[in-house]
């Protein structure tokens, strides 16, 4: 059985508009407008197909060379930095994912620089991320701890005296403005 290759022929009315359009905004010399149709419909009819890959990728450096300690390069452009992710999407609109596959790199092909992994490492084991929650050590009983201070004034090794003087103790003078008083009419 004969493969049938779906064929979707141009409309020629197309073709014939955009030609239209163009000649009406641009000089078009007589002998250029065949070319130009023939131009427009293997345009038309080559839409909704991949472009051929144009040769072999030639990276901007070395894939070898391309992950250093301090730093990454991108192997399309040679940009260096701690971290390619957003390089690769805002610059060349790949992701991490598709720059690896297009240079044929192995999955776990370095885009972070390693001595700043290394750092962000670090930084979140001494802040414990990503662990869960410590379990609270048990508070010694009521009784034996000794009762401290929780007023502004004193230092907490001080003990809170509850003696019966304490207590009798006339308050301190306030400062600032003296109270009004009626004035007798």
């Amino acid at each position: 059985m004969e493969e049938q290759s779906v064929s979707k022929e141009v409309d020629p009315r197309l073709v014939a508009l955009i030609v239209r359009s163009y000649v009406a905004h641009n000089r078009v010399g007589v002998d250029q407008l065949s070319g130009l149709i023939s131009e427009v419909h293997r345009s038309l009819d080559g839409l909704g197909r991949e472009a051929p890959l144009q040769g072999a990728l030639v990276p901007a450096v070395s894939i070898r060379r391309s992950v250093q300690r301090d730093h990454v390069v991108c192997l399309e452009c040679g940009f260096r930095s701690q971290m390619l992710r957003r390089h690769l999407h805002v610059k060349h609109g790949l992701e991490a994912e598709a720059y690896r596959a297009r240079w044929k790199l192995s999955a776990d092909h370095p885009i972070i620089a390693p001595s700043y992994s290394a750092r962000r490492s670090a930084l979140a084991k001494q802040l414990e991320i990503g662990r869960p929650p410590r379990q609270a050590e048990p508070s010694p009983p009521v009784s034996e701890a000794p009762a401290v201070a929780k007023r502004r004034g004193r230092k907490p090794s001080q003990p809170v005296t509850t003696s019966p003087e304490a207590a009798v103790a006339p308050a301190p003078k306030r400062r600032g403005r003296k109270p009004r008083t009626l004035a007798a009419a």
